[in-house]
């Protein structure tokens, strides 16, 4: 053998040589699933002669035949080349694979006191009773539920969340026109797939709004165009003078303003919304949570033909669990579930009966219960230290949801420079003006959305994912930083 082929052998030797010491009934797969780890990595470059299979089975102590087998297999697999005569090669197709794993989830941010809205408590999880459903689920389980549902959801729980959401939220839901999604993204993008094969090109978001709505209707092909809110909600006026057939809305609880609709822009809203035969979209993100009184109910319940309702599980469960709803005009059930079928043949049966025997047995509106308590506190916690360290802060918004909209004093700005020093002090939050499109006509909306250079402090304080202690502790890092100008 030449040198390169000796080398190749005694490296063939020393890879080989765990496969060759596997269990008999699995050292045929071990030694191949080795041979094309060691060309995958480049151990064995392409080129390089291995050595002949009775040489190979007399160093690794094996049949010259499961050798020659594990040969005759990656030749076929393109990993080899073997000229007759001539002996086997490294073939040239296979190319080196990329180590590691990415681990592409959001990054938890680095900071001493976390303030940026959008988290629930994930340690409220209620991992007890979700075990129980998961045992309960699997012993009464057919054996054909675990086919490819429905498209829709499974049929049982459409019809608990049916039941869920008209005691709940008001809506009128029809277990029929309810579509079981992958959480409010999955939902929104559906309804941008099917207005865009409706030939609606835009939709209106609230400015200022959740960026994630224009993004998930770019992945439509749909453009985004911002429509400003006041201290009653979108100006419907907008939505006239653009042309727009569509809008995204939170009438509950306006992300970030944190107002609620009135009940004059809801109707404008809705006339709006028939005069030219259009759509609004309703995301009801934390609808559940209201503090100072019963939630409003969904805009959806006063014209079921004009609004897509949607919501999930991510706030008052955990975002990781991937469920929602939406809930469609019936005239457009068909193009949805058409579309919703193409994109995964529906969400995973077992997750889904889990989900449907928690609504069903009391165990959500328990979850609901619990958080709304601790929800609760927290924003008393922060109201409270923020006027003992902020006197003369005006906060904002209803009493709900995950969030609340601070003015500090005009003495703690300019608000650039304070960000600056909030980071420098390890306190990680954003300003009012973030969720603020550019593009919008300030000079239409009550609210003017101030940039982030401007001399007044507007912050969006997110406080569901803090306990008491870490919320008053940021707020005095806060009031620290602002000394410190």
């Amino acid at each position: 053998m030449t040198s390169r082929s000796v080398q190749a052998g005694t490296a063939a030797w020393e890879l080989l040589l765990p496969a060759a010491s596997a269990p008999a009934r699995s050292r045929g797969r071990s030694l191949r699933s080795a041979l094309r780890d060691a060309v995958r990595s480049g151990r064995l470059a392409p080129g390089t002669r291995l050595p002949s299979s009775r040489e190979l089975a007399a160093d690794l102590g094996v049949s010259r035949g499961l050798v020659t087998e594990a040969y005759e297999q990656l030749t076929a697999e393109g990993y080899l080349r073997s000229d007759r005569g001539a002996g086997t090669w490294v073939g040239g197709a296979a190319r080196t694979a990329a180590r590691g794993t990415r681990d592409l989830a959001p990054r938890p941010v680095h900071a001493r006191v976390d303030f940026i809205a959008g988290t629930p408590d994930l340690s409220l999880f209620p991992r007890a009773a979700w075990a129980a459903a998961h045992r309960g689920v699997l012993a009464e389980l057919p054996h054909d539920a675990l086919g490819y549902p429905d498209p829709r959801g499974l049929p049982r729980l459409r019809t608990a969340l049916a039941e869920l959401l008209v005691r709940r939220r008001g809506v009128v839901a029809d277990p029929e026109s309810i579509v079981v999604c992958s959480g409010v993204a999955q939902a929104m993008a559906l309804v941008g797939f099917v207005l865009h094969a409706r030939g609606v090109r835009a939709v209106g978001v609230e400015d200022p709004g959740s960026p994630q709505h224009g993004e998930l209707f770019a992945s439509a092909d749909v453009a985004t165009v911002p429509v400003p809110v006041d201290d009653e909600g979108v100006v419907t006026g907008v939505l006239r003078e653009r042309g727009l057939r569509a809008v995204v809305t939170t009438p509950a609880h306006q992300f970030p303003l944190g107002i609620g609709y009135s009940a004059r822009r809801r109707t404008e809203l809705l006339d709006w919304a028939r005069s030219v035969d259009g759509l609004v979209v309703e995301d009801d993100y934390d609808g559940d949570f209201r503090y100072d009184r019963a939630p409003v109910g969904a805009l959806q319940g006063l014209d079921p033909g004009h609004v897509a309702y949607t919501g999930s599980v991510s706030k008052s469960l955990a975002p990781g669990l991937r469920l929602g709803w939406l809930l469609v005009p019936e005239s457009m059930t068909d193009e949805v579930v058409a579309r919703k079928r193409m994109m995964d043949l529906g969400n995973p049966a077992l997750d889904q009966a889990l989900l449907a025997r928690f609504v069903e047995r009391g165990d959500y509106d328990r979850q609901l219960r619990r958080c709304q308590r601790a929800y609760r506190e927290r924003r008393d916690v922060l109201v409270a230290a923020l006027d003992e360290h902020f006197p003369g802060t005006e906060v904002t918004g209803i009493a709900a949801g995950l969030h609340v909209i601070a003015r500090l004093p005009g003495r703690c700005g300019p608000q650039e420079a304070f960000l600056r020093r909030a980071s420098a002090a390890g306190v990680a939050v954003r300003p009012l003006s973030d969720y603020a499109d550019g593009r919008g006509p300030a000079s239409c909306s009550g609210v003017r959305h101030r940039p982030a250079v401007g001399p007044e402090v507007s912050l969006v304080l997110g406080y569901a994912h803090l306990t008491p202690a870490r919320i008053t502790e940021g707020v005095r890092l806060l009031a620290d930083a602002a000394r410190t100008a």
